[in-house]
Order: C-alpha cells, then structure tokens, then sequence
C-alpha cells in the first residue's frame, strides 16, 4: 500500500498560526522548529501562506518568514504557499525573492495566488486604489516571470537583484481560472483542497488539457494540499482534529480567534448548517493512525494522479503537530 505515497514528494505548507494564550513570536519559531524537522524528514518544501488582518495567522509578512525559515534551514525549498499578487507590484515581489534567491541559491520557490488572502475592506488597504479586472493576473504574473529572465536586461524597468535568476513559479488556486492559466503558461500548479475541495478534479483536468511546454516546465505537474492529523490511534487523532475544526468554524464565523485547544465535542459549539459546511470544506483531510491515514492517503494519490502531496496540520499542540508530521514521514519508508 505504500507504493505510490513512496514515489512522491510529500511537502509542507504553514499558515504560521498563533496558539491561544501564545505569543507571535512562539508562533513564528514553531513554524521554524517544523521547517526544521520537516528537512531532517526528506519532505521536498516548506511554503508559507499570506495573510492578513487574521488574529489567528502571523504570515503577513511572507517573505521576511521565508527568509528566517531559510537562513535557519540547509537544504529543504522554501517558498511562499503562496503570495497574493493583486496585493503587490510584480517588481515588488520580483526584488524581494530576487533577494531571496541571492541568499539562498536554489532553495526558493514561488507561489502565487489571485486571492486576497483577507476580507476585502483589508485588501482595499492593501492595494489602495487598484481595481482588479480579469486580466490583471495573467498579465501580472508575465511581467513577474519576466523580471526574473535573462531577455529582461535592456528594459528600462529591471529586478535587481533577480534578474536571470529564473526563481521558479508556481500558480495556487481553488478555481479552475488558475488551472487554465498554469496550463498555458507551463507553470506547475498546486491545488487548496484543504479547504476548497469543490473544483479539483476539474481543475486538474482543465491543467493537463490547457498545458503547453515552457522554458520552466516541460510536462504537467500537479500538487494538491490537504489537511492532516496523524496520532498513534484513530481516536488521538479526531481528537486532535477538533483544534482544526474550531479553525474553520473561526473562518466561516469571520471572527479569526487563535488556534483553540482540542475539545472532547463539537456538539453545542456548531450547528448543523456549520457542520455541514466545515465537513464539504474539509472533505480532504486525512485524519487517523498511520494505517488509516495511508490508506485513504494512497486511495487520494491514485484518485488524483498527483505529482506532489502538500500538508497542512492546525493542530493545537506544538508537540502533537511535530508527530504528525513525523508519523506522516513514515508512511513513505
């Protein structure tokens, strides 16, 4: 059963969540500890997510985290999972993982998303007076890719530094409008079925028909994040689940609290509309023993033909989180 979870890349992406009754700080140097022991157990990358205005998520500010995560890392990739590009000037992000990759040669990657990562009064702060059209993002996403080529040298507006380094892209979305522009462009593209199952198969579809070869990529290549919690039982495990389940409860309610502690029940602190929502949202999450987990893991893999598996744990405990990880390592060997 472990033969096609052991000829993929498990990676990593972090929302950088704060704990209740913790500090930002902690939970930057958790996420940190993760990055850390993620390298030590051969997963491939390490991403980190923007957001913002989220009391419960301190990745605002994703390339300076990137570049902590990296300077205190040796050879896992690291990158951002991904980075809203409406919010940001493509020359912006082209100088900052320019920069990036100067210091880290080789070890940084590149998501994007056409998501604001907020609620829309704050991404009105963020991108001032611009107003998004449907051609925003496929032209945004060329001039960034053109910052970081070598053809870029005689434009009167350059990256630097960045320029040359071809810092590989990746597209991130939820819809099938990435998917379609990833196939086009020749870009890999990665999937949020953490918590927007809905479209993925077609996505993935619509990818693999839309894909033309490009200087980055020369076949498709697909990835897919899911949520995780791997615990010694079943029963650990749902019970640790709880902590992730509050999370989204806290992302529909908009009321963006920090990570809760796990509870015995949800019974009383949901309805049944909100369960019913949390459960479609959470529709890939793989939650158990390592038995459990890998078979529903493998049966996953083999349903969605991925190149990569990219895992998210919201798990209260730092401890817990770690071992999930760790267990998840396992099913590879």
């Amino acid at each position: 059963m472990k033969a096609l979870l052991q000829n993929i890349p498990f990676s990593v992406l972090d929302l950088v969540p704060v704990i209740q009754g913790s500090s930002h700080k902690k939970a930057m140097e958790n996420s940190l500890a993760l990055a850390q022991q993620a390298e030590k157990l051969g997963y491939k990358r390490f991403w980190i997510s923007e957001h913002h205005n989220a009391e419960s998520l301190v990745s605002s500010a994703t390339p300076l985290l990137i570049g902590y995560v990296a300077e205190n890392t040796k050879t896992i990739r690291v990158g951002s999972g991904g980075v809203m590009l409406p919010n940001h000037a493509p020359l912006i992000v082209a100088e900052q993982f320019g920069t990036l990759a100067t210091l880290y040669p080789d070890r940084i990657d590149l998501g994007l998303g056409r998501a604001p990562g907020t609620d829309q009064v704050t991404a009105r702060a963020l991108r001032r007076e611009r107003i998004e059209t449907v051609n925003d993002f496929p032209n945004d996403v060329q001039e960034l890719s053109n910052y970081f080529s070598k053809s870029n040298s005689h434009s009167p507006v350059r990256a630097i530094p960045g320029e040359g380094l071809e810092v590989p892209l990746y597209l991130l979305g939820s819809s099938t409008f990435s998917a379609q522009l990833a196939g086009a462009l020749g870009l890999p593209y990665a999937f949020a079925s953490h918590f927007a199952p809905t479209h993925l198969h077609d996505a993935l579809r619509l990818y693999h028909s839309n894909f033309e070869p490009s200087k980055q990529l020369q076949k498709p290549y697909t990835m897919a994040c899911v949520n995780v919690v791997v615990a010694d039982t079943d029963e650990d495990a749902e019970y640790l689940s709880t902590s992730m389940k509050l999370f989204m409860l806290n992302v529909i309610r908009n009321t963006r609290k920090p990570l809760q502690p796990p509870v015995k029940s949800m019974d009383g602190l949901w309805n049944s509309l909100e369960e019913a929502h949390i459960s479609q949202m959470m529709q890939y999450s793989f939650v158990g023993s390592t038995e459990t987990v890998q078979k529903k893991l493998n049966a996953f893999v083999a349903e969605t033909r991925i190149d990569e598996l990219i895992t998210v744990a919201h798990i209260y405990d730092q401890q817990a989180r770690l071992k999930t990880f760790e267990l998840l390592a396992q099913l590879k060997k």
